[in-house]
């Protein structure tokens, strides 16, 4: 046994090596130099096992790589949900809900029926100003040039309707 660890202990090493630095990049935002040397680590895993053990041998390590990857990964995921990792701080688990003050965009709701005047032309998208305040509106599909009198029809989160006067 040890005399086959010795012969193969450069591609153990790589294996080891490579697998820690895939389950790394895990962890990780985006896709950067761990993740990129941990899959050279283990192309150089499979590529010297075909050299010393032929095209079987490497199809073998190449399911074990797959495996050993796919436990890993399950179980990190696991802890991330469940587990110890939950707690980390690797792991954001706060929540920005809007009753807290967290808003992906303001409330327009309030402009609904005002009117105002295009401040460019409107094809069918343009800037109108209501009461002094500027907004990026949308007429109905018609083209409005600027200087005319429209009225806000409808609002849909950050999307706001127009119509002629």
């Amino acid at each position: 046994m040890l005399e086959f660890i010795a012969a193969n202990l450069p591609i153990i090493i790589c294996f080891v090596i490579g697998i820690g630095l895939l389950i790394l990049e895990a962890f990780m935002p985006g896709f950067g130099a761990a993740g990129i040397t941990g899959v050279a680590l283990e192309i150089i895993t499979l590529v010297m096992t075909w050299f010393e053990h032929g095209p079987v041998a490497t199809l073998a390590m190449l399911l074990i790589v797959l495996l050993v990857l796919a436990i890993a990964i399950s179980t990190s995921l696991r802890s991330i949900t469940h587990g110890r990792l939950s707690k980390s701080a690797l792991v954001h688990s706060e929540t920005e809900s809007n009753e807290d003050g967290y808003r992906s965009i303001e409330d327009l709701a309030v402009f609904m029926d005002r009117e105002g005047v295009t401040s460019t032309v409107l094809r069918p998208t343009g800037i109108a100003d209501f009461d002094g305040v500027r907004l990026n509106v949308s007429s109905e599909g018609d083209f409005i040039p600027a200087g005319t009198q429209v009225r806000i029809v409808k609002v849909e989160g950050a999307k706001i309707l127009v119509r002629t006067i």
